[in-house]
């Protein structure tokens, strides 16, 4: 468990390096978009190669279009509107608003999908706690954007 915080944690730390770096190619490349497109062409191709390397299985398309339903596909979509908003939006309000405004959109979504158990979570309902966390989280965007 500990392995995992740890991760998580740092990963929340390279973020925002990765809005810097895609808003440098975005600048040099005259588009933010163009920036975005790239950055998922080389992480493509860095778990394409993570996925030869490890001699990971691969499953079929059958695999994949019965056991998935349409939908789910739309991950990539999320993934890729998410990048770009960031390379859009990140260096115009800076990194701290940004990510304090994308914690408190993911916890908002996070009470919706645990309270009613939604696309596999455990089911956990929304507390006063829970709640009063969130628009915390909220209040601190507020802060953090004004001082």
């Amino acid at each position: 468990m500990i392995k995992f915080i740890a991760i998580t944690i740092a990963t929340g730390i390279i973020l925002p390096v990765q809005i810097g770096l895609n808003s440098i190619l975005g600048v040099a490349g005259g588009s933010m978009v163009f920036a975005a497109l790239i950055s998922f062409a080389v992480g493509t191709l860095g778990l394409l190669a993570y996925s030869l390397a490890s001699g990971m299985a691969w499953p079929t398309w059958s695999q994949l279009a019965s056991g998935a339903p349409w939908w789910s596909w739309l991950g990539g979509l999320i993934g890729a509107f998410y990048v770009t908003i960031a390379v859009i939006a990140g260096p115009r309000i800076g990194a701290t608003v940004f990510f304090s405004l994308i914690v408190a959109g993911q916890l908002t979504g996070s009470l919706i999908l645990d309270h009613f158990g939604l696309l596999g979570f455990t089911t956990a309902p929304i507390s006063f706690g829970r709640i009063v966390g969130v628009i915390l989280i909220v209040l601190g965007v507020f802060l953090i954007r004004r001082f």
